[in-house]
């Protein structure tokens, strides 16, 4: 099969979708697989380093789209690659299209069979394909939240980890998952005083039972989050809901309530965000103001350090890139019910059931479009 990889043009997005030992791997299976040039400069991967790997260098973004029947990327096509969309393309990619009716449409209206890494499901409802991303988010999000709670940036000026005689931070982590549980670490490691809420009593009960006593661990409701996000200092939001929008757990009422200077990260800002007053922001600027807190709700935060993301996404993607390069994506996703779940759209229909309640567009059963 021809694979293709293009370069990413969000907001400064450095990542790149493949490494050079990817495209060693699908090579040597026989597939054709085109970069295109510069695509890895942000990863650290030079051209050279594809080409001695087997890759075929493309000039431009038009002939790189051109020459796949699979596109690999990291992030959802924006405006400007909308031309690219034809039918029969597949691509494998970030989505996230509850939170972007535009890019289902288009999606839908140019008949691209679009399977999304983030809806990629295991039997134990882990997320393969997100939970490295989730991982580098987590620990981000508490050295953007500890950088930002300085004094010069907007922040109330309080040390996560305080110093003897002073009281730390108090850290509040919304989700035990996957980047919850790595925004945790990180701040438990930074000295902060650091509660968490879930609604998984079996997921706290881990939690406490690891930090032995250095974590608050609480159950979530609405009396619970206002109670804690009101006295914190960070408030990092992780809760998800696979493929649907993140549900909206912190008010404006409740920032209005927080001290000045205490600032919200937003990890779930991809799928539409968990506070209200939540939009997507860029690297470029991070963060804007509400109520005298500062909000941090970069939409691709991994991008920030896409060395160690490039490599931690390829390692997970390239399996089920290899199943669709080789089987195609009909027969691939029919040998694999964890990819399956990862389609959202084909032939002009959406499969996926919480996009079309996100958007009110009806959508088709997955089994439907397997049979």
């Amino acid at each position: 099969m021809r694979v293709s990889v293009p370069s990413e043009i969000k907001n400064n997005e450095f990542r790149v979708a493949i490494t050079p030992a990817g495209v060693h791997e699908l090579t040597t299976a026989g597939h054709q697989v085109s970069v295109q040039a510069g695509a890895g400069k942000g990863s650290s991967i030079s051209d050279q380093e594809y080409e001695k790997a087997g890759a075929t260098i493309t000039p431009d973004a038009a002939s790189t789209w051109a020459a796949g029947d699979l596109v690999l990327k990291v992030k959802e096509p924006i405006e400007p690659e909308y031309q690219y969309l034809r039918p029969g393309l597949v691509l494998f990619t970030y989505l996230h299209l509850a939170a972007d009716l535009e890019l289902t449409e288009q999606l839908i209206r140019n008949q691209v069979t679009a399977i999304a890494y983030e809806t990629v499901q295991l039997p134990n409802r882990q997320l393969p394909l997100l939970a490295p991303m989730s991982e580098v988010a987590g620990r981000l999000s508490v050295l953007v939240g500890a950088q930002t709670l300085m004094r010069h940036n907007g922040g109330n000026g309080t040390l996560l980890g305080g110093v003897p005689g002073t009281r730390p931070a108090k850290v509040v982590v919304l989700g035990g998952g996957v980047a919850g549980t790595n925004a945790i670490a990180m701040a438990v490691g930074l000295g902060a005083e650091v509660t968490v809420l879930d609604t998984n009593i079996s997921r706290l009960r881990e939690l406490d039972h690891h930090y032995a006593g250095r974590l608050r661990t609480i159950v979530s409701n609405t009396f619970e989050i206002e109670r804690a996000v009101t006295d914190a200092d960070l408030v990092i939001g992780s809760v998800l809901i696979p493929g649907a929008k993140a549900p909206k757990l912190v008010t404006n009422n409740h920032v209005k309530a927080m001290r000045p200077g205490s600032v919200l990260v937003d990890i779930a800002i991809d799928q539409g965000g968990c506070f209200a007053d939540s939009h997507a922001t860029t690297h470029a600027e991070p963060t804007y103001t509400v109520h005298d807190t500062v909000f941090y709700s970069v939409a691709n935060m991994p991008g920030a350090v896409p060395h160690t993301s490039t490599y931690a996404l390829t390692n997970a993607t390239l399996p089920y890139a290899k199943a669709l390069a080789g089987k195609g994506w009909m027969a691939a996703c029919q040998a694999d019910a964890s990819l399956a779940l990862g389609l959202n759209t084909h032939g002009g229909l959406l499969v996926n059931e919480p996009v079309g309640a996100a958007h009110g567009i009806s959508s088709v059963s997955l089994e439907s479009v397997l049979a």
